[in-house]
């Protein structure tokens, strides 16, 4: 009986420590994801997936819209040099927004953290923000106001060609339409030079009738239709995700800004209390020596 006594006390002492262990990991657990700005991430990741959409997609929709045109409305390369060299030049300038747009969407996600661990350190009294964090935070907030208004535009750039293609479609799906009656199909063009795409001058720069409906249905009309329309919607997400990033650094802005004044507060409370004991401790002191 006195022998397992001891074993007993061993199991449970042991039991208590593997308890308070598993206390502690699920604490540091809490703590850790207590330290995430899921907002920011949340943004984040809407804006990867948006500038990824927007910058593949609208390369090689790019790509298959100069194709096309080549083969089937300018024929002679020195008509369309200059829509190739612009195009060279928007394939160069979607390069340039995947890149700086996931370096600056990482720089947003780390000041999401450390606005946060400020934030959290401000409630416990143990931390007090710079006039360099409020700067920053205020920087990114400009900055990524100019990046939405650019990105507006980048939307409305983008729905020209979706526009475009839409009304080859259309044209398209109404002479396959029974119910259209049209006698005599090849009145029914499509021309490309009007848009000021290609000059005026450009042969063939329009499609007619079967030569039209032929278009629509290659591979590259289809394909290249399809991916400004998904090039279009990544442009809208990261609209939407820049208008996330503003909320929340306005926000953020708005903390600090409150926490600072909260001590600038506390540190005038604090020094008229001390005054204040000063001042009695004098008086007894006083009031003793009488």
């Amino acid at each position: 009986m006195d022998g397992t006594k001891p074993a007993m006390e061993s199991n449970a002492e042991e039991n208590q420590d593997e308890g308070q262990e598993s206390k502690g990991c699920f604490e540091c657990c809490i703590k850790c994801l207590g330290r995430v700005p899921y907002a920011s991430l949340v943004a984040t990741i809407l804006c990867f997936v948006g500038v990824a959409l927007f910058c593949s997609c609208g390369h090689v929709a790019l790509t298959g819209t100069l194709a096309m045109l080549e083969t089937h409305f300018s024929r002679v390369s020195s008509d369309h040099e200059t829509l190739t060299l612009v195009i060279q030049i928007l394939q160069y300038i979607i390069y340039g927004i995947g890149s700086f747009f996931f370096v600056y969407a990482i720089l947003l996600l780390g000041e999401g953290f450390y606005t946060t661990a400020a934030i959290k350190k401000e409630l416990q009294s143990d931390f007090k923000t710079t006039v360099c964090g409020r700067c920053i935070t205020a920087f990114f907030m400009f900055l990524t106001y100019i990046l939405f208004l650019a990105f507006l535009a980048i939307v409305g750039f983008t729905a020209i060609p979706v526009c475009l293609f839409f009304n080859m479609w259309t044209t398209c799906a109404a002479m396959k339409n029974p119910d259209a009656n049209i006698t005599n199909p090849e009145n029914i063009c499509v021309d490309v030079r009007q848009y000021g795409i290609i000059p005026l001058n450009a042969t063939p720069g329009k499609a007619c009738g079967n030569t039209l409906e032929a278009i629509c249905n290659t591979s590259e009309f289809y394909l290249s239709y399809h991916l400004y329309i998904v090039a279009l919607a990544g442009a809208g997400a990261t609209v939407i995700s820049l208008i996330h990033y503003l909320m929340i650094l306005a926000a953020n802005w708005a903390y600090l800004r409150s926490a600072v004044s909260t001590h600038e507060y506390q540190d005038i409370k604090t020094k008229d209390d001390q005054d204040i004991e000063a001042e009695a401790r004098s008086k007894e002191g006083q009031n003793s020596s009488y």
